[in-house]
């Protein structure tokens, strides 16, 4: 006979203990005296103990299936797996040979086309699977230049945030803002591309400048050759055949989303099993191998290429943001959003344009904040009715107000380790090599780059607003234009 499930108090004090809980676990996870697994699971443990020993229900363990985002987590796991399958193949080796082959001569530059590259591929794709095939790349890099990992790798994982910010398929809350405002793929390019360029062409600039200045001339001179010869080569062409056409019917099982229903994950995971199983058969018809060999290919993808304690970590932090959307408390704070833009209105007399450009910013910025600390699915899951109400209640074009809402959520993913699936995954793949880069020095770049990017997207709001769609477009091209001119006088002078 199975217990009757234990539902979610809702009163003030279950919502303050989930606040407790998570400002804690995050105060924790920021001095880093524990690994973050243990962290995560011991505010899980406490969580349940409360909810079954106290009056204060705040998650159920039958309430835990609803808290996890399997679609997440299964894939990461796929696209993880298939990933170790491609190192099988040599292709990064390859891939790094291939571009220092072209930028050997400016190793400074050959980093920032990965950053660009990361950028641009996060918005057709998704930006977690990005990361998952770049990181690779780029530590083999990293090794190759004797470059500081920590200055290649934070600005790799801020290029996927603000890449996927550009489409509607690139990060998962717009995904979601897509179905709740009924914007499409070509809206979100249309509106979003230009000031998410600015972004990168600034994160470019600012994280080219402290590579050259850790590296020294080294940024500027010829990298060292690997070992003598043609380098690394493809150590399996026909492998890395197949893995191209599997790889492009993931993508396009993402980018068909819309129209097939399909969640990510299960694209990802098909392409995972046929990769697996593609792998085993190519091994049987080359070799005769033992029983231990056959269990050897998957087991060795399971065991060895599957982040485990990154997709644990999620886990847990699911369970706890679960708990807060239960006991009413992301609610509650959204709701605080509603009430705030009408007491803003009310006593700064504001007119239309001055309402919306006061709702437009204060949903970015709340947005943007909440990002940084907590997973911004859940909060963009909330958040949606209360900027569909706005969007009936508010005169003028309020739209703006759904670009608010992405741009905040997006963009203040890169505020902190935990603020974005994109950055615990590259932090993850990174540290199985030995880079480990801490909470504390990731979040010195990433509140930089949020408080930057969250200004920058604060006056394509107000542009929005005044100028109008088009009006802030053509200025954007403008500011673009400068920038990229900027850019390339820079690396003129730079390179000699």
């Amino acid at each position: 006979m199975h217990a009757q499930a234990v539902a979610s108090t809702t009163d003030p004090i279950s919502q303050l203990l989930v606040a407790v809980l998570l400002v804690a676990m995050f105060a924790m996870l920021s001095i880093e005296k524990a690994h973050r697994v243990l962290i995560v699971l011991s505010a899980v443990a406490l969580l349940w103990g409360i909810t079954y020993l106290t009056p204060y229900h705040l998650l159920s363990l039958e309430q835990t299936a609803g808290a996890l985002d399997l679609n997440v987590l299964l894939l990461l796991a796929a696209m993880m797996a298939l990933v170790g399958v491609l190192k099988e193949t040599g292709v990064f080796g390859w891939t790094v040979e291939r571009l220092l082959e072209r930028f050997g001569g400016q190793p400074a530059r050959a980093i920032a086309v990965l950053w660009w590259f990361t950028g641009v591929a996060s918005a057709f794709l998704d930006n977690v699977t990005t990361v998952i095939f770049v990181t690779p790349v780029v530590l083999a890099t990293v090794q190759r230049l004797n470059a500081p990992p920590a200055l290649v790798l934070i600005p790799v994982v801020m290029a996927a945030n603000i890449g996927g910010t550009a489409t509607l398929i690139g990060d998962p809350p717009n995904i979601m803002i897509g179905s709740g405002a009924g914007l499409t793929f070509l809206q979100f390019i249309e509106t979003l591309a230009i000031p998410v360029l600015i972004m990168m062409c600034a994160l470019h600039w600012w994280g080219s400048r402290r590579l050259r200045a850790a590296m020294g001339g080294r940024a500027d001179l010829p990298a060292r050759a690997d070992e003598p010869g043609a380098g690394p080569q493809i150590s399996d062409p026909g492998l890395l055949k197949w893995l191209g056409w599997i790889s492009a019917f993931v993508l396009a099982g993402f980018v068909s989303h819309g129209f097939t229903g399909m969640p990510a994950a299960v694209p990802a995971i098909i392409g995972a099993a046929v990769a697996l199983v593609v792998q085993d058969v190519r091994y049987v018809r080359t070799h005769r191998p033992t029983h231990d060999e056959r269990r050897h290919g998957i087991l060795h993808v399971l065991e060895r290429e599957i982040e485990w304690p990154t997709l644990t970590f999620f886990a847990f932090l699911f369970i706890i943001v679960g708990a807060a959307v239960e006991t009413g408390l992301i609610g509650t704070m959204a709701a605080a959003l509603e009430r705030t833009i009408a007491a803003g209105r009310g006593a700064f007399g504001l007119g239309e344009a001055g309402t919306l450009i006061f709702a437009a910013l204060l949903v970015l910025w709340v947005a943007g904040v909440l990002s940084a600390v907590m997973d911004n699915i859940p909060f963009v899951a909330v958040s949606i009715p209360i900027i569909a109400a706005l969007t009936r209640s508010l005169p003028g074009e309020t739209a703006v107000l759904w670009w608010a809402l992405s741009l905040g959520a997006c963009l203040g993913g890169n505020g902190t380790p935990i603020g974005a699936s994109a950055n615990v995954t590259t932090l993850g793949l990174a540290e199985r090599v030995g880079v480990r880069i801490s909470f504390a020095e990731f979040a010195r770049t990433g509140v930089k780059v949020t408080v930057f990017t969250l200004l920058v997207s604060s006056v394509f709001l107000v542009g929005y607003v005044t100028l109008g769609r088009r009006g802030v477009a053509a200025a954007g091209g403008a500011v673009l234009a400068i920038a990229l001119i900027g850019l390339w006088r820079y690396e003129s002078r730079a390179h000699g």
